[in-house]
Formats: C-alpha cells, structure tokens, sequence
C-alpha cells in the first residue's frame, strides 16, 4: 500500500457537490492499494501513518504525531497511486489492486487508523471526488508498505 501524507491546517472532501469528510489540522492521506497487498499491509500503514511524527513541538521541531497533537484525518482513496509513467504519456495503472478486493484493504486501513484514538473521515471509495487542501508547512511525505 502506499500513501501521500500531507500536514494540513485543514482538508475536506466532496462527492457530487455535497461534502462527504471535513477536517481540521492534521493529516490528508491519499491511499492506494497495489497487487500483492494485504491485510498486515493496511495495519502497517496504518500504524505508520499514526505514528509519524510531523507536528511541532514546544521547541519548533517535527517531534509530535497526530496523536499527540488530537489531530484528524481525512483518508482518500487513490488508485493513481500506482500509476506507471515509465512507458509513453499515458499511465498504466496494472499494479493498481482491482477495485473488488481493494476496498475492503482501504476500509480495513480506516479502521486501524480509527483505532488509534484519532477522528477520522474519509471520501467516497471509487466516487470522483474534490478535494481541497490548505497544507501546512508544507509537509507532504510519501510511504510504502513494500519499502519499510
């Protein structure tokens, strides 16, 4: 699995013109689900997410996570993200998992981020979505599953 995790002061999401997830400060995270991935994949990423400590401290350093800091998360799917650009202007998404058995790794990675204390929202999985974020920082930080 893999995820763009954006620092935000807030993010929202919305499907058909109607808002579907709505946060304040924390984390925008963009996931996608590749072939191959699994259950252990989404707790992983999961706890990754959870734990990455990109929030400042009383000191100005990134040394607090969303936890610490009771910060949100709005979690959207993104099957581009296994985008493959290496051939021609068009990208393959064959590496991207097929949508049947992909939603149920993307609401299992929702549960394990809700486990973690945190509010979290999310999108409409497979919905064309908008998507507005106010980064801040800008803190955005890419993690994959297959390259702990």
């Amino acid at each position: 699995m893999r995820a763009v995790v954006q620092r935000v002061a807030r993010s929202e999401v919305s499907v058909g013109g109607h808002v579907r997830g709505r946060i304040g400060a924390g984390l925008n995270v963009l996931v996608g689900i590749g072939l191959g991935d699994t259950e252990r994949d989404a707790e992983w990423l999961a706890r990754k997410v959870l734990g990455l400590r990109v929030f400042e401290d009383g000191g100005g350093k990134m040394n607090l996570s969303v936890q610490d800091v009771a910060g949100e998360l709005l979690v959207i799917s993104q099957f581009t993200l296994y985008g493959d650009c290496a051939k021609g202007n068009r990208p393959s998404f064959a590496a991207s998992m097929p949508q049947e058995s992909a939603r149920g790794l993307y609401e299992k990675f929702v549960l394990a981020c809700g486990g973690g204390g945190v509010r979290v929202e999310t999108g409409e999985f497979r919905a064309d979505m908008k998507v507005l974020i106010e980064n801040d920082g800008p803190v955005t930080l890419i993690i994959d599953s297959k390259k702990p």
